[in-house]
């Protein structure tokens, strides 16, 4: 029945919620941890770069096991393995166990991206691949907008550590939703032609224009995921809880309507019949486009239109994103999408992890304006990288 299987992906929607609330505390707390394990902001890159070198690492596996015993376990497994390492977070007193936690974090939530492409790949029509993407991007925002709020509630009462512990019992709370409405939804009935091996798809040159596309036009949710808060700490002079409270959450939200923007723009369209492909590289090179303007941030005139500039370069990236991890399922299918979309996935996290270090030395010789400068014209290069892979099909 249809309602049945939007339930199991919305179950899976609420795991990205889990996911990136996990993930995102770190960002939201960044400030007072700098402080506690006496940080510099190239060390505060270094731990984003530790979770996103294992998160790439652990990410074709990740796929290839989802693909292996199925959406049910794999999600599962996954769930209760990043919820115990997010709360293991709360209860660690030095450094290296921060980066233990962290790097059993990345292992274990790199199925998470991977897990929503195999359920819109079980439960999804084609024409429906952009909208369960835009979907998951809904339980990306919820997470990571539900963050700094979590944090500017829990820490000044009850110490930074209570926000990583709550989060984990919720991931614990997930499991039981997930076999309940994962077993009253039906797959999609598939065609009975075998999926390409994983040999196969290595050797596709396709598979790796969409890897470096990705790598490319994430540098700029890398950059929003991670440094939105220290932004209006160092930038503009916020307090933790003034930033987290008054503007870091803004900016998600508007990411989730520029993954809907791209989606509904793909379904329009695919309804006039205009090539899925072509659909999408045009949504494509308009949002890098327009996301040249992300190099504008740094002379915005208040922390207000700070934030709304950063909302627009975080919708039009989106607007992209939503597309691009549609793209293998177009092009490969649903019998391996759990580990093409891992592809990406880790395309993602090494990216993340380069990157990283590089935005904490920069900002803190000389502030975040070189970043925003340097990193504006990132997605047109990805987009460029993506025409290529379209070409080809």
């Amino acid at each position: 029945m249809p309602s049945a299987r939007w339930l199991a992906v919305g179950a899976l929607v609420l795991a990205s919620s889990l996911n990136y609330l996990d993930r995102q505390l770190l960002a939201a707390l960044a400030p007072e941890l700098r402080a506690e394990f006496r940080l510099s902001n190239e060390q505060y890159g270094l731990v984003v770069s530790t979770f996103s070198i294992v998160y790439a690492l652990a990410a074709p596996l990740a796929g290839w096991l989802l693909d292996r015993i199925g959406l049910f376990a794999g999600a599962a497994l996954a769930v209760a393995a990043w919820s115990a390492a997010g709360a293991a977070t709360g209860l660690t007193r030095t450094f290296p166990g921060l980066l233990a936690c962290r790097t059993a974090l990345g292992i274990a939530e790199a199925a998470g991206i991977p897990a929503n492409g195999k359920a819109n790949g079980t439960y999804l029509e084609p024409r429906e691949y952009a909208l369960g993407t835009a979907l998951n991007q809904v339980g990306i925002t919820l997470g990571a907008s539900i963050a700094p709020l979590m944090a500017a509630g829990l820490a000044p009462r009850y110490g930074w550590r209570s926000a990583f512990v709550v989060c984990g019992v919720l991931g614990f709370a997930w499991i039981p939703l997930w076999w309940f409405t994962s077993r009253r939804a039906p797959p999609r009935a598939l065609s009975a032609s075998p999926a390409v091996s994983v040999a196969g798809l290595l050797r596709d040159r396709r598979l790796w224009a969409l890897a470096g596309a990705n790598a490319f036009v994430m540098t700029l949710y890398a950059l929003w995921s991670n440094w939105t808060t220290l932004y209006f700490v160092v930038e503009r002079g916020l307090s933790q809880d003034e930033a987290n409270r008054a503007f870091a959450w803004i900016p998600p939200v508007f990411a989730t309507a520029g993954g809907f923007c791209g989606a509904l723009l793909a379904w329009a369209m695919l309804r006039r019949g205009v090539d899925v492909l072509r659909a999408r590289m045009r949504i494509s090179w308009l949002s890098a486009v327009i996301l040249l303007g992300t190099a504008a941030v740094p002379w915005m005139p208040s922390p207000g239109w700070a934030a709304a500039a950063i909302s627009l370069s975080f919708f039009w990236t989106l607007a992209i994103s939503t597309n691009l991890y549609a793209l293998p399922l177009d092009l490969f299918g649903p019998g391996r999408a759990g580990f093409s979309v891992a592809i990406l996935t880790s395309a993602f996290g090494l990216m993340t992890a380069l990157v990283s270090p590089w935005i904490g030395r920069v900002v803190d010789q000389t502030g975040f304006t070189p970043v925003c400068v340097a990193m504006a014209g990132m997605p047109l290069i990805g987009v460029g990288i993506l025409s290529f892979a379209a070409r080809r099909t």
